[in-house]
């Protein structure tokens, strides 16, 4: 059955309406996952729920273990996942409390793991577009919907922005991201990304617009507080459409270049890698070992 991951971002905990919840601690070579994940059922699809920072926020975004995050996932059998996060507007027209489905990255991160094969098997997957397609179209299509009948706006397209972090932009930096042509900045998506690919999981981002970030002259300056607050409201908004999602997820068709990622990336023989570096990510290297040992 359909399992769609769930990573909530700032202030987004917990999904109402889930049954048959169950709480797994979930080990990994990487280490630790942010936090418990929850399996459960929405909408009568399988699903799995994790907190990005951890349940009570404790987690800045570059200690985040994201690539525990994501194995952990795909260990559990996810087959789709959405990342949803709270981000600074870029461009006039997205305004606080509208919601984002980008379709770019601009990476402007520095410190954080963002491969899983980093030891003696060298992958190079394809990153052109760093989203899934088919997902993000899904998902726009559902939150358009909910947006109609709640009153919200959604946007479909733009590049995100990720920035390292924890400390917000410099008026300089949020001048030079809009000279660039970034739409939005936030501090975590990519590096789901990055490794959902080479887990060959479809991956799309719900952002949520708190602030003008400190480009906007006659807005005020961001600051963690209000983006909490206005956060707040929008959570509501964004369980409605994670809800609607995963009625339709079981629909989606991905592209090989996403679900077979793989193929045209491993550039070393995974079996001539140690046998405790192999074991280490043998799960994501599972169905293109089963099928380059046919050919």
């Amino acid at each position: 059955m359909t399992s769609l991951a769930v990573i909530g971002g700032t202030g987004f905990y917990n999904i109402e309406g889930l049954s048959g919840l169950k709480e797994e601690r979930v080990s990994t070579p990487f280490g630790e996952p942010s936090d418990s994940i929850y399996r459960a059922e929405l909408n009568g699809q399988k699903m799995l729920f994790l907190a990005r920072h951890g349940r009570a926020h404790t987690i800045n975004p570059t200690a985040i273990n994201y690539r525990a995050n994501i194995y952990a996932l795909k260990a559990l059998g996810a087959r789709w996942c959405l990342g949803i996060s709270a981000v600074g507007s870029l461009k006039e027209e997205l305004h606080p409390g509208d919601f984002v489905v980008p379709d770019q990255f601009i990476d402007r991160t520095r410190q954080r793991p963002a491969t899983f094969f980093d030891k003696e098997i060298v992958v190079h997957v394809g990153f052109a577009d760093p989203f899934c397609p088919a997902l993000s179209e899904m998902l726009y299509s559902v939150a358009s919907v909910c947006a109609e009948e709640k009153g919200f706006n959604v946007h479909r397209g733009g590049t995100y922005l990720c920035m390292e972090g924890p400390q917000f932009s410099t008026r300089a930096e949020s001048n030079m991201y809009r000279q660039w042509g970034a739409s939005i900045i936030g501090m975590t998506c990519l590096t789901e990304a990055r490794l959902a690919r080479e887990a060959e999981l479809p991956y799309a981002t719900l952002a949520m617009v708190s602030d003008y970030d400190c480009w906007k002259e006659d807005a005020e300056d961001v600051d963690a507080g209000s983006v909490i607050e206005l956060l707040k409201g929008m959570n509501g908004q964004a369980k409605e459409i994670v809800k609607a999602l995963a009625a339709k997820v079981s629909e989606c068709s991905s592209p090989d270049f996403v679900l077979k990622a793989l193929d045209s990336a491993v550039v070393s023989d995974p079996r001539e890698a140690r046998p405790e570096v192999f074991a280490g990510v043998k799960l994501l290297l599972e169905r293109y070992m089963s099928e380059t040992a046919g050919s």
